[in-house]
């Protein structure tokens, strides 16, 4: 997720692109694309990467213990049908 750090950063690239012989436009500009920036990232329901990274962890160690589920149930359903037949 971006930090302030990088909100600010970007504003200021984006407030560079305004003609130096506005200044002040061009400091109101910065102000103003940072709130918007920092509003818009904050209503993306974003997660960090660490957050990200253990949500994947955990997603992986439930596929495994499905797997190992799914080789017990068809092993179960085989011996019920060599034990019926």
């Amino acid at each position: 997720m971006m930090d302030k750090h990088d909100i600010d950063s970007l504003a200021a690239r984006l407030a560079a692109l305004v003609p130096e012989g506005l200044a002040r436009a061009q400091q109101d500009v910065q102000a103003n694309m940072r709130d918007v920036l920092a509003q818009g990232l904050r209503r993306l329901d974003l997660v960090t990467r660490e957050e990200f990274d253990v949500q994947a962890q955990v997603l992986a160690q439930t596929r495994a213990k499905l797997e190992t589920l799914e080789r017990t149930v068809g092993e179960l359903e085989a011996v019920i049908a060599a034990h019926d037949a």
